[in-house]
């Protein structure tokens, strides 16, 4: 009993020397990064840092060396140093965050400039915040009068308002939620924007969709296309499995098109090319056409997304549907796909996060959501060499939206989740 009482002991020795010697390393980067100050005087600087590295890494080791009785010390080492490779990564890794977290603290928040309403305003070496402060009704809004934002906001509330009703819904009319939302939402949403944002009716000055743009359109065309790309998506998988030779070589064909074609050469001959080959005096407007091209364009991805679900499922469930005397659609809407959609959650969730992050390719037909406002305002003769703080916006917006749909789509993983 006491020689395993010493051989624990031992132990424990062994990984607190690690982590003396793992902390003495970081906190020897830190100081440096943070402020400029060397633990190792004596030493040159590169070899300080070679010196200190090397402890690290035989830090790294000692606390892999045995088993530790700190609970949080054999979390490290079973996900981030299981062997001398990982443990060398985990290092860099750590360097490389203390390294790099003081230039962007500076250029982010510390340097940086927030007040003013002119180029003048920003002296300072870190990033111009004004710049995105002067700016910032363009990059949501785009070329849309001023004095009528307004009704992009008003809409925008309709339909977000709109898309909750299902949480409140409940008793009888949850039955038909399904039927509101892939029929009667969008036809409403469609309403509220054209009449809202479009105007002629109602007193409304009339703006046409090449004065949209920003976030605002980025929002609009995103909801639009991931509304009816699903649907659409949907009866192809279906159509892709069905016995029918017509209706599963439509669906093949399509399918293999929409993916073999890159998205910028579809919205160019779409918004482009397309338009030549209409009757003369007929016209359909280019932001449609966007719509209906990214549409089809995503259908196709999550057509073959809800294919991996339907063939994941196992045949029983087919012969248990159809031995209850279900027909074709019976079974697939009540049976099928509420089980396939289940297990295709995240696959559809990537495809609608690549929808979003693909907006900015409507640039190419003269449609300026908020990174073509971005190339439009750094090209402004007062505000040249902004760019990066332009870009650097864009991103965090898209981060945000793209997080957020992927919280939620975690959040549905949770809510339906099955023991298979």
């Amino acid at each position: 009993m006491l020689n395993k009482e010493k051989y624990i002991e031992t132990n424990n020795t062994k990984t607190y020397i690690g982590i003396i010697l793992i902390l003495f390393c970081l906190s020897n980067v830190f100081f440096n990064s943070f402020f400029n100050i060397e633990i190792l005087k004596f030493f040159p600087t590169k070899v300080g840092f070679l010196f200190s590295f090397i402890l690290g890494i035989l830090g790294f080791y000692l606390i892999r060396s045995e088993q530790s009785k700190l609970r949080f010390i054999n979390f490290i080492n079973l996900n981030t140093n299981n062997n001398n490779f990982n443990g060398f990564l985990t290092l860099c890794i750590l360097i490389l965050i203390l390294v790099t977290i003081p230039p962007v603290i500076n250029w982010f928040i510390l340097e940086a400039n927030f007040s003013g309403d002119s180029r003048e305003a920003c002296t300072g070496e870190g990033a111009c915040w004004t710049y995105i402060k002067v700016w910032l009704k363009r990059f949501v809004y785009g070329m849309y009068p001023n004095e009528e934002h307004w009704r992009i906001n008003l809409s925008f509330f309709l339909v977000v308002g709109l898309g909750l009703i299902g949480i409140f819904v409940k008793g009888k009319l949850k039955k038909f939620i399904t039927l509101y939302y892939v029929i009667i939402y969008p036809i409403i949403a469609f309403l509220v924007i054209y009449f809202l944002i479009s105007g002629g009716s109602f007193n409304l000055l009339w703006v046409e969709t090449g004065a949209w743009g920003g976030l605002s359109l980025t929002f609009i065309v995103s909801f639009f296309c991931l509304i009816f790309c699903f649907p659409i998506g949907m009866l192809l998988a279906l159509g892709r499995r069905s016995s029918l030779p017509v209706i599963k070589y439509f669906s093949v064909t399509f399918i293999e098109f929409w993916r073999g074609v890159p998205l910028i050469t579809v919205l160019f001959m779409s918004a482009v090319m397309f338009p030549l080959f209409l009757p003369e005096g007929m016209f359909v407007d280019k932001l449609v056409m966007v719509i209906i091209a990214i549409s089809l364009f995503e259908a196709a991805y999550v057509a073959e997304v809800i294919r991996g679900g339907l063939q994941a499922l196992p045949r029983g469930q087919y012969d248990a549907a159809k031995s209850l005397g279900m027909g074709y659609w019976k079974m697939y809407t009540f049976v099928i796909l509420p089980q396939a959609l289940k297990l295709v959650i995240p696959g559809i969730a990537n495809t609608f996060l690549a929808l979003v992050k693909d907006t900015p390719l409507i640039f190419v037909v003269g449609l300026l959501e908020i990174v073509g406002m971005l190339n439009m305002a750094k090209t402004n003769p007062k505000w040249l060499g902004f760019a990066m703080e332009g870009y650097v916006f864009a991103g965090i917006i898209f981060w945000i939206i793209c997080y957020s749909m992927s919280k939620y789509s975690q959040k549905l993983e949770i809510k339906f989740k099955t023991d298979r």
